[in-house]
């Protein structure tokens, strides 16, 4: 399972949670780090790419700034792919979960993480993609949520599973708000006319219309990594995703 959203969104908090939370549950999992740019995780990953690349080292052996140091580090992901599987298959786990890289577009848009998640999933692979809740609390910022998640199915075709972190943080009334944009397209099409007007509407509305088109299911789980509230249906949801059960 890679875990994939944008930055800030807490990716790596909720690898964590979730991790934890499978293992007390009796669920053999292991964690990789796949984000050579990590300084200090809330968890310990069993397998670490940081053991093969890292953005500081590169910034020091190539003389580059940390922007052009992360993009290589990236790249290079691909060069210890067979190391990375090596040491899951090694361990044999039931479940891997992995954490990617927290600028999402160095991994989703790049040959690199097709490629990643070629190379480490087998036939039972998912995404776990994570909406921002604070992000996402205006209907336009919800759109492009839902756009980058579209636009991240379609890079990986794999099954998907969405999540909608950090809903602590949200009052009872925008979560609901969030919940129906996702169920009901022609609700959120009302409040993108309410708030915005021209051409910025017009697109909102064409974005959503061309996702809604695909037939893929964007309906988000609310979850918390910081309180673990949500972690019984993401984990349902999983499952399915994964073929663990019908």
């Amino acid at each position: 399972m890679f875990v994939i959203g944008p930055a800030g969104s807490g990716k790596t908090l909720l690898t964590s949670t979730l991790t934890s939370w499978l293992k007390l549950s009796g669920v053999d999992v292991i964690t990789v780090n796949l984000d050579p740019g990590a300084v200090v995780l809330p968890y310990t990953p069993d397998v670490d790419v940081r053991d093969y690349v890292r953005v500081e080292d590169l910034m020091r052996e190539r003389m580059l700034g940390p922007n052009g140091a992360m993009i290589l580090a990236c790249d290079m992901l691909s060069d210890y792919a067979d190391d990375i599987r090596g040491e899951v298959e090694a361990v044999e786990p039931d479940m891997v979960v992995v954490d990617t890289p927290g600028q999402m577009e160095l991994f989703a848009f790049r040959d690199v993480g097709p490629y990643m998640v070629e190379e480490l999933g087998g036939d039972k692979t998912a995404v776990l993609y994570i909406f921002d809740a604070l992000f996402s609390k205006n209907p336009l910022n919800y759109v492009m949520s839902v756009f980058l998640a579209a636009a991240v199915h379609n890079r990986f075709l794999v099954p998907q599973v969405h999540a909608l972190n950090k809903v602590d943080l949200l009052s009872r009334e925008e979560l609901e708000t969030q919940l129906r944009w996702s169920m009901n397209p022609d609700e959120l099409h009302e409040d993108l006319g309410r708030t915005l007007a021209g051409m910025g509407r017009v697109m909102s509305e064409n974005i959503i219309q061309a996702v809604m088109s695909l037939g893929v299911e964007f309906s988000p789980v609310p979850v918390s990594a910081k309180t673990a509230d949500g972690l019984v249906d993401l984990y349902a949801e999983l499952e399915r995703a994964l073929g663990v059960v019908e």
